[in-house]
């Protein structure tokens, strides 16, 4: 596969290109006792096929998705013949902590700053971040290929293949500080009894909003939550005081 081929190189040189054209709220009973130089073939990608959704705005956005999975399959195609699919996910998780930097982002995507000096700084991840070659030969290709403003996107892709291939429940923390590993491990080993998946990998993900408490969102496109949070708890209050009936006791 030409994908598979390219990211296999160990990169030095570039050739320039042209670049390619109803939340569901469940509250079941769980337990938690704590308080709170190589030339590069030209990258051929088959592309995913994806169901139409409804919206007739959204297909541009639909298109850049496909691109994106297209791009994380090759990745995970690249891990899986290299044996690498556990250290792969561990790169792209680097690799979405840096790009979450709007700045890093704003450098990556400005069409004013030669290439020359994005692989430079390519090549500053890699060495500080210890990436894997064949991750860091995927950044070179959306430098070169003018996409990598669908890195974000890629990373989502990525996770969602990751999941599948090691049957793997991903869920989404939400707290007001970063919770400690063993509070951590404990909600992981709740939703797995919820879930019944093999594996649970839980990203903590910081909210002051919330006052206090967490949230837990997993399932497909994170669709089931368990809100534990001051937050809601304080707007369901405020909702019964604005809309019932006060009624004093006898």
């Amino acid at each position: 596969m030409a994908a598979a081929a390219a990211l296999q190189q160990t990169p030095i040189t570039f050739q320039s290109r042209s670049p390619s054209s109803t939340q569901l709220r469940s509250r079941p009973s769980v337990k938690f006792s704590f308080c709170t130089g190589v030339k590069f073939p030209k990258l051929t990608i088959k592309p995913l096929l994806r169901r139409n959704r409804s919206g007739g705005g959204a297909s541009g956005a639909r298109m850049a998705e496909s691109a994106a999975g297209s791009y994380a399959l090759a990745l995970s195609d690249v891990a899986k013949s290299n044996n690498t699919l556990e250290q792969t996910s561990a790169d792209i998780e680097k690799l979405e902590k840096f790009f979450s930097n709007p700045d890093v982002v704003q450098f990556f995507t400005n069409p004013t700053i030669d290439d020359e000096k994005k692989i430079a700084i390519v090549d500053e991840i890699a060495e500080s971040s210890s990436l894997q070659p064949h991750v860091v030969n995927f950044l070179n290709i959306l430098v070169d290929m003018k996409r990598i403003e669908l890195i974000k996107e890629i990373v989502k892709e990525f996770e969602v293949i990751y999941n599948k291939l090691t049957d793997t429940e991903l869920a989404i923390v939400t707290s007001v500080v970063n919770l400690e590993p063993q509070h951590l491990s404990q909600i992981a080993k709740e939703v797995q009894k919820l879930t019944g998946a093999k594996n649970v990998r839980i990203k903590n993900v910081i909210d002051p909003s919330l006052v206090a408490g967490f949230t837990i969102r997993y399932g497909s496109s994170g669709s089931k939550l368990i809100d534990m949070s001051v937050k809601t708890q304080l707007e369901e209050i405020a909702a019964q005081l604005e809309i019932g009936d006060i009624q004093l006791a006898a």
